[in-house]
């Protein structure tokens, strides 16, 4: 598979040695010095870049012919936009808020944790991030996942809201609280917590480092060559269920 990164910082270099150690190539490496080169002739493009750039690296990618998978965040309220040049197009797209094959997983654990608890009104929840400093956006998009899936479970929240560390509980708020924090080089830790007067139950995804986001994105990109449409990881995953 001949991969193009538009994106190469450390995720784009931490990917370009999973593809390489996979077996793949990489003919195209896209930063500042040459943005906006066409990926035309390789089978799939991977995108980590700015929310400004995604939406530009995806159109590109689009018209082209190139598949691509898009691993930038910040986005997501073009969404329709987005769905509508994948359909105009013909093409193939896959997004995800985060990569990790772990953190998909614990994504699939907060959907049953918070259709547990829809039944328990005493227990109120709020979700945790904490991230390194040069990351961009806040909350995290691995955050807002967490937050939408929680008030697709449960009836009593809508949306979701920033909330300042340390969290205190609002027992009236219909907003998910979502705290986030920007320390060193933390690579990614996400924590859900449903608490309530007698006790609490926290659920949490840890990252050791970008490897586990590099190693998902390419799978990402194998699963997604020669396929056609709008995708996300749970059909990678098969966690649509």
């Amino acid at each position: 598979m001949n991969v193009a990164l538009l994106g190469y910082g450390k995720m784009g270099k931490a990917i370009e040695q999973v593809a390489l150690g996979r077996g793949h190539s990489v003919s195209l490496k896209v930063d500042t010095a040459n943005a906006g080169s066409s990926p035309k002739g390789c089978d799939v493009a991977i995108e980590f870049t700015k929310p400004d750039q995604a939406l530009e690296n995806m159109r590109l990618c689009l018209e082209s012919g190139v598949p691509i998978v898009v691993g930038t965040t910040g986005w997501y309220d073009r969404m329709a936009e987005v769905k509508a040049m994948v359909q105009a197009n013909q093409g193939s797209l896959l997004w995800a808020s985060n990569f990790s094959i772990g953190v998909n997983l614990f994504f699939r654990v907060n959907k049953f944790l918070a259709g547990l608890m829809n039944d328990q009104p005493g227990y109120r929840v709020h979700v945790d991030e904490v991230h390194h400093l040069h990351k961009l956006d806040a909350p995290s998009g691995t955050a807002i996942t967490l937050a939408r899936d929680i008030d697709l479970k449960t009836h009593r929240y809508a949306g979701w809201e920033l909330a300042p560390a340390p969290y205190s509980p609002s027992p009236s708020s219909t907003l998910v609280p979502i705290v986030s924090e920007r320390i060193g080089d933390v690579p990614g830790k996400h924590s859900v917590t449903w608490t309530s007067t007698e006790d609490k139950i926290t659920i949490t995804h840890d990252a050791f480092g970008r490897q586990g986001f590099a190693i998902g994105a390419v799978v990402a990109a194998e699963w997604l060559k020669g396929r056609q449409g709008f995708f996300t990881m749970d059909d990678v995953l098969d966690l649509s269920r």
